[in-house]
């Protein structure tokens, strides 16, 4: 799902969700593997298009803990793919994300951001999208957990017999 970057004066349709006052450091994050393969988790779909939704994909996303540095770092990445777009001009991005023609420039830049991005999350190189998935389910288990502290289902209690 390609996300893109608008500026004034365009205005967005309500088709579209908006992040207001965001930077590349978001761009980088939400346009990553990483966020992606949340999305395909999590998302809805509409057929075989996914549905972003801001309560459910966006707002259960574990981002990263980072330093200033590695956010610098990110959006340095997350400018080489706004580069490499403006190379393409006449380009939309449905034309720039074809899987088939897309650009050498555009998927390079969007490598080196999932490697930065991948890396934010642990050492170790993930193997693909369900291994992304199933690290960020886990780190989404240790954020809800203090809000489950205190919670317990209901006791059910024995039917006594009068």
């Amino acid at each position: 799902m390609p996300i893109g970057w608008l500026n004034p004066p365009v205005i967005p349709s309500n088709l579209v969700r908006v992040l207001l006052d965001a930077d590349l450091w978001h761009f980088g994050i939400l346009t990553s593997s990483m966020h992606m393969a949340w999305l395909r988790q999590i998302g809805g779909r509409l057929k075989s298009d996914y549905r972003y939704s801001v309560g459910i994909v966006y707002n259960t996303f574990p981002w990263p803990e980072v330093t200033d540095q590695q956010q610098r770092g990110i959006r340095s990445l997350a400018q080489g793919i706004m580069d490499a777009r403006a190379q393409f001009p006449e380009s939309t991005l449905a034309d720039l994300y074809d899987v088939d023609t897309m650009p050498p420039p555009l998927r390079k830049a969007h490598r080196s951001l999932d490697d930065a991005v991948d890396k934010l999350y642990r050492s170790a190189a993930f193997t693909g999208d369900r291994e992304r998935a199933e690290h960020l389910f886990g780190l989404y288990e240790k954020l809800v957990a203090p809000l489950l502290t205190g919670i317990s289902s209901p006791e059910r209690r024995s039917k006594r017999r009068t």
